[in-house]
């Protein structure tokens, strides 16, 4: 990975809400220990620095305001989205059928696939089959918490909608779902709040917690555990009995109850906490800002391109093969056959 990735990676990742919220967090602990640096500066020093801290106050000004106005921006355009939106729900769930004009498209270069024929089928298939289940699994963030069990739940789901929220510069995302054999739940949320940082220099807003729909499963269909039954014998009767143990499971469907943050009364905090906050929080951003405005994007594939793929950070030929398949003709030839090992090749 390049110096340059490296930087732009962890600028994001300061940029990043549960990340902020994190390091605030440490941050408290810090309150009222300056450093002995300062403490030890002249005087004449210390009120240059003064000087720049009001200058920085009025910049942590400026960005308020800007934040204020990007946010206002988005609730403006979600608003002229959401009639879009709208229709493509009804689309996948076969509720509109589109005309021939609005279905009329130009084949992009990357629709080759769509040339062929298509297969037989003994009745019509309404709307788009599995369109948010594919358009998540897709995602190769998402997809990681998507597990089998998973999949036959989330058949069942036919839209996904954000908010924003009006008190509040955090969301709300809206999972909407058929009648399933899982649960008995039409609609499943999830609601990002965010808050102000204390620290008026650090100019950025900062979790502050999530809140998730309550899942009501319907009888042994509860994903999020798995059942172990074992058979024990008594030692003196020789009887036996069957008992069941109910142990989590992991599931994509956790997202709906999110870690908390800990308050000042927790003693044992759990140490992957922060990762745990931050990861829950990407994904919820995830889904806000890439699978909804793209949804058609992820279910085709075609989002993978504008995609970074941190595992091709740097092209090793050697890890590639198919591409040298020419110099199998030469080793039989003599050229580096043999045994012997080819020179390496210096790159220019």
């Amino acid at each position: 990975m390049s110096q340059l990735t490296e930087v732009q990676g962890l600028s994001n990742a300061f940029q990043h809400p549960a990340v902020l919220g994190a390091l605030q967090r440490r941050l408290n602990g810090l309150v009222g220990k300056p450093s002995s640096y300062i403490a030890d500066l002249p005087q004449d020093v210390k009120r240059r620095i003064d000087a720049l801290r009001n200058i920085q106050d009025k910049h942590s000004e400026l960005e308020s305001k800007f934040r204020e106005e990007v946010l206002a921006l988005e609730k403006k355009y979600l608003t002229q989205h959401q009639p879009l939106y709208d229709k493509r729900a009804k689309i996948v769930a076969g509720d509109l059928e589109p005309t021939d004009a609005e279905s009329h498209r130009e084949p992009d270069e990357d629709d080759e696939e769509e040339e062929k024929e298509s297969k037989p089928v003994d009745k019509p298939t309404k709307g788009i089959p599995e369109f948010w289940l594919t358009a998540l699994k897709t995602n190769s963030a998402i997809s990681e918490f998507i597990t089998d069990r998973d999949e036959e739940a989330l058949k069942s789901l036919v839209n996904i909608k954000y908010a924003y929220l009006p008190d509040n510069p955090g969301f709300k995302l809206e999972f909407f779902f058929d009648a399933n054999d899982f649960f008995t739940n039409k609609k499943l949320e999830k609601t990002y709040y965010l808050i102000n940082s204390p620290d008026t220099s650090y100019g950025d807003v900062v979790y502050d917690h999530a809140e998730g729909t309550p899942i009501d499963w319907k009888e042994d269909k509860d994903l999020s555990v798995t059942i172990e039954v074992k058979t024990q014998r008594h030692k003196t009767t020789n009887k036996t009995r069957t008992v069941k143990k109910t142990v989590p499971a992991p599931t994509f469907f956790s997202f709906f109850k999110p870690p908390m943050p800990p308050t000042e009364d927790d003693e044992d905090v759990d140490e992957d906490l922060d990762s745990k906050l931050e990861v829950d929080y990407e994904i919820g951003e995830i889904i806000k800002d890439k699978i909804i405005p793209h949804a058609v994007d992820w279910f085709t594939g075609k989002a993978l391109q504008y995609e970074d793929d941190g595992d091709y950070d740097e092209f090793d030929e050697d890890e590639f093969d198919g591409e040298g398949d020419d110099d199998d003709d030469d080793d039989e030839e003599g050229g580096a056959g043999n045994g012997e090992k080819p020179a390496e090749c210096k790159q220019q």
